[in-house]
C-alpha cells in the first residue's frame, strides 16, 4: 500500500512536523484543524460557532485537496475545552454534513494548540 501526504495552501499550514492529511489506500486521515485562517494564519477567537465554522472550512479545503469532500467522511473526532459548547458545535456541524452522518466522538480536553476552544479531525473513505 502506498502512503501519500496531502497538503494544500487553501488550508492553514501545519504547525509542526505533520501533513495536513495522509492517504493510505482508500482511507484519508485529516490532521486536526483549529480555527486558523489560511494564508494569514490569524486565529478566529470569537464565539465557538465562528471557530467551528472556520475549522470545518479548513477541513473542507483539505478534503478537496485529497480528491473528496466532507460527504466522504466516515469518522469525526471533536475536541472541546468546554463540553458546554457541544450543542453549538453540533449546530455548525449540521451545516457541513448530511444524513447518514459519519460516526463521531466528542471529548473535553484540558487545552488545545494556541489556546483555541475546538479542534476537529476527520477520516474520509475515498475508494480509488
Amino acid at each position: 500500500m502506498t502512503i501519500q501526504a496531502i497538503n494544500t495552501d487553501t488550508a492553514p499550514e501545519a504547525l509542526g512536523p505533520y501533513s495536513q492529511a495522509v492517504r493510505a489506500g482508500d482511507t484519508v486521515y485529516l490532521a486536526g484543524q483549529i480555527p486558523l485562517v489560511p494564508g494569514t494564519m490569524e486565529l478566529i477567537t470569537s464565539d465557538i460557532s465562528a471557530q467551528a465554522k472556520q475549522v470545518f472550512e479548513n477541513l473542507t479545503a483539505v478534503s478537496k485537496a485529497a480528491g473528496g469532500s466532507l460527504a466522504d467522511a466516515v469518522k469525526v473526532n471533536i475536541s472541546l475545552t468546554d463540553l458546554g459548547d457541544f450543542n453549538a458545535v453540533n449546530d455548525v456541524m449540521k451545516q457541513y454534513f448530511n444524513e447518514p452522518y459519519p460516526a463521531r466522538a466528542c471529548v473535553q480536553v484540558a487545552a488545545l494548540p494556541k489556546g483555541v476552544d475546538v479542534e476537529i479531525e476527520v477520516i474520509l473513505y475515498l475508494p480509488q
